[in-house]
């Protein structure tokens, strides 16, 4: 499951802007990325509650993946029939569509996880990361094949370097056609025929005779995390450093891409293979979840969540300062690397604290709701902003994006870093929630395998 949920989001999150760029629509690149924050502001909790009070999780799972292909499918179509000649309401429809069906699906997937190794008797804390790795695996999986698959003149085939033997021509690999649609909306329809055949979640019950209040029929009874200090400081930052999670995937194709734009550096491997390279973010994300379980007994939230803002600043702040050569592609390498730190100390322990923190009742609201202050409120003001901040320095000059890329891969790195300095400041854990992860396994057992620890 989560091998094709992330490999969904492999095919087009981090090249889309190298096909939007070659087709006109470069100065919409963060509208693109945007919008998956403004759905995810609304869908996942939508989702969480029908997940928790009325269609069993993995049912619903399935039935938004196959909506989330239809939509994808029907972009690509378009894109497909309107070779060079894309319009940016039609295609940004369809695409806001699925995207809308999509985001659900990761806390979903998460809910779905989480359900199965409690009822199995299983540790979340110990057991979900080497599971959840597998999603990583299958996004760089879908990457790989995004990178150097093309479709020319015909011919089939997949390589590293341009088919054309020239980088100055028009390249038909995947990520720079529409083509990582239909990969997108294919693997989509896999996933959703699968979900059909996971373990049965059940839905949550009452007592007999004790009739659930209002707030919990809409499943708005996760926003009472509000209540606690603790937790709406936990919520709000996560919607701060959910500011920078998309940055770099709708910008750093295209930035490592406008490379090419310079004679000197035409025909370097980086700038002809900003997918392949980026992937190494997902490699170093793959090897870092499996740290997760003990960094979160070792250090507890607070630092973890303090590594990941700080592996944010280094990388934006080695990205400003990076070149596609030698020696300055080894910062670029360096940046690709502290992404697995920035994105999963943050992403999965934060998944992982507030599945401990909250109630069984409402695991897939509260998801739902860590997912809207992140993916959804972060993201959409991070997206909208760095569009802005691009679209000042930078421009496109055929089909590459130049400018100041350097300023404002400096900016963002300021942000990030005055985000990790007043979360160092504001936020505290008191010792009953310091060690309520550490002792997950013994408070699981305790609770007849639950996983559910009170705080």
């Amino acid at each position: 499951m989560n091998f094709l949920e992330f490999a969904i989001w492999g095919t087009y999150l981090t090249c889309i802007g190298n096909y939007l760029g070659s087709n006109g629509l470069g100065g919409e690149i963060s509208l693109f990325y945007a919008v998956q924050g403004v759905v995810s502001i609304f869908m996942p909790a939508i989702m969480g509650i029908l997940a928790d009070k009325f269609i069993q999780p993995q049912r619903l799972l399935g039935l938004c993946h196959l909506a989330a292909a239809l939509f994808m499918g029907l972009a690509w179509h378009y894109g497909y029939t309107h070779p060079g000649n894309i319009e940016f309401g039609t295609i940004f429809t369809l695409y806001t569509i699925s995207v809308a069906f999509f985001m659900p699906t990761i806390a979903l997937a998460n809910t779905v996880a989480f359900s199965t190794l409690r009822r199995h008797g299983m540790d979340t804390v110990s057991d979900f990361p080497p599971i959840r790795v597998l999603g990583t695996v299958g996004f760089i999986a879908a990457m790989w094949f995004v990178n150097g698959f093309y479709i020319y003149d015909g011919h089939w085939g997949y390589m590293l370097s341009n088919p054309l033997g020239d980088a100055s021509q028009f390249d038909p690999r995947f990520q720079y056609t529409v083509n990582q649609l239909a990969l997108c909306a294919i693997i989509g329809l896999c996933l959703a025929v699968y979900c059909f055949f996971l373990p049965s979640c059940p839905l949550v019950k009452y007592a007999p005779g004790k009739r659930p209040s209002l707030a919990e029929s809409f499943g708005l009874d996760a926003f009472r995390l509000f209540k606690t200090p603790r937790m709406a400081i936990f919520f709000i930052f996560s919607m701060l450093l959910g500011v920078s999670l998309q940055i770099t995937n709708g910008y750093a194709t295209p930035f490592i891409t406008s490379f090419k734009a310079m004679p000197e550096y035409i025909d370097s491997f980086a700038a002809n293979n900003a997918t392949l390279l980026t992937s190494l973010s997902q490699i170093s994300e793959a090897c870092c979840i499996l740290l997760i379980p003990f960094c979160l007994r070792k250090f507890g939230i607070k630092n973890v969540m303090l590594i990941a803002m700080g592996a944010w600043v280094l990388r934006f702040g080695f990205f400003g300062i990076g070149t596609p050569v030698m020696p300055g592609v080894l910062l670029f390498i360096i940046s690709m690397i502290v992404y697995g730190v920035a994105f999963d100390f943050f992403n999965v322990s934060g998944a992982l604290y507030v599945e401990q923190e909250t109630d069984p009742k409402m695991q897939a609201s509260a998801q739902g709701l860590f997912m809207l202050m992140t993916n959804g409120i972060g993201a959409t003001i991070g997206m909208l902003g760095a569009g802005a901040l691009v679209n000042h320095f930078c421009h496109y000059e055929g089909e590459y994006m130049v400018g100041d890329w350097h300023t404002t891969w400096l900016i963002f790195a300021g942000y990030a870093a005055v985000v990790m300095i007043l979360f160092l400041l504001i936020f505290r854990t008191p010792a009953s929630a310091r060690t309520s992860i550490s002792t997950s396994q013994a408070a699981d057992s305790a609770n007849g395998g639950d996983g559910f620890v009170n705080s």
